[in-house]
């Protein structure tokens, strides 16, 4: 088949290996002009680990592994409070986005169409294609189309409708970016958490960055998501007053190359198809960052996905077996990020919620 895949940051490119594998015809269209950079440490779990095997990356991925030794949690004059391995604030895998994004694209660059700096504007489809207009490229035509976009998926918006109806906010706001490893530390991490925020930064790339995160509770805030300048400003009057060596963060926020900020969420639906319109990773079923899965299902979805299309009589029952083979695994991920959402910004004197299984029944598919 022809297949469209709108977005190439994590699900879309591991969609493409797979697709590809199956004997399709594979599309990627991505709104960035390249492989996106930036990012956060990511973490591979359980199945995920598999997943990685099977398309011969986890030995490339391991080369990219972070160095990070230990997050230290320290008060507002910077004292210890608590030294965390790395063991206890990460996966079994762990490695920068930006690694991960490079990696997938390298392995699908040669069997995959990418368009880059271009996204999906319209799509409509009938009982034997998908016709699809871009904003740039010339309109086509494509048997599937997947909309492997994120939480803000487009492809979603256009088959589904407003994300108003899909999205479940849950009350935490967060800024990302890389600055110069001003804090001097090596290979660790250091996290600051006074009521109702944290303040994070950790090394990357050989000791010569920071990536901090700043992240904070608060109800529903209107923003244009287009407007940096606007989030800068969220950002520090909800820091106003914190200690420590916020204010020198919030000084390299303002000069960061790389910003991001949005809203941490999760995706709700009762199906992720819609004729010949599926969804996969967080444009589906984000379970939010508090979840720590969101690469792993992004994986393991892919597989999944591309596997049950290929042994399926046709894309209807195909779609139908990938819903019914992730759902469970999904609702389990979305319970244990919700739990700990309240645990971070809500009930700090609760018990840390008991991890999710990262384990997941693979299927041996055909190709």
């Amino acid at each position: 088949m022809r297949i469209l895949i709108s977005g190439g940051s994590v699900a879309g490119p591991a969609l493409a290996y797979w697709l590809h594998r199956h004997g399709h015809q594979v599309t990627v269209v991505e709104r960035a002009p390249a492989p996106r950079g930036g990012g956060a440490a990511i973490d591979f779990r359980g199945s995920a680990l598999d997943v990685l095997e099977r398309m011969g990356l986890l030995a490339e991925m391991r080369r990219h592994e972070t160095t990070m030794t230990s997050m230290t949690m320290v008060d507002e004059t910077g004292g210890t409070i608590a030294v965390l391995p790395a063991s206890a604030i990460s996966g079994e895998l762990e490695v920068l986005k930006s690694d991960v994004t490079s990696v997938l694209y390298e392995a699908t660059r040669d069997t995959a169409e990418y368009l880059f700096d271009d996204t999906v504007t319209a799509l409509d489809q009938d009982a034997t294609e998908v016709r699809v207009r871009f904003e740039k490229a010339a309109p086509r035509t494509f048997d599937l189309v997947v909309g492997a976009d994120g939480l803000h998926s487009k492809v979603r918006a256009l088959a589904f409708g407003p994300e108003s109806r899909y999205v479940r906010n849950l009350g935490i706001y967060g800024a990302l970016f890389t600055t110069g490893n001003i804090l001097d530390l090596r290979d660790a991490g250091l996290m600051h958490n006074p009521p109702g925020r944290s303040a994070l930064a950790f090394t990357a790339a050989g000791n010569s960055e920071l990536r901090v995160g700043l992240s904070f509770a608060a109800d529903d805030l209107v923003y244009d998501r287009r407007d940096r300048a606007q989030q800068e400003r969220l950002v520090a009057e909800h820091y106003a007053g914190v200690g420590w060596e916020v204010p020198r963060l919030l000084a390299a926020m303002r000069e960061a190359e790389e910003f991001f900020f949005d809203s941490s969420g999760q995706v709700v639906m009762d199906t992720w198809t819609n004729g010949r319109v599926t969804l996969l990773g967080d444009a589906a079923y984000c379970a939010a960052p508090t979840s720590g899965r969101g690469t792993s299902q992004a994986l393991i979805g892919a597989y999944v996905l591309a596997g049950e299309l290929a042994e399926a009589p046709d894309h209807v029952t195909g779609l139908a077996a990938y819903e019914h083979r992730m759902r469970d695994y999904v609702e389990r991920n979305q319970r244990h990020g919700r739990a700990a959402a309240r645990w971070f910004f809500g009930a700090p004197d609760e018990p840390l919620p008991d991890e999710a299984d990262d384990t997941v029944a693979l299927k041996d598919y055909a190709g």
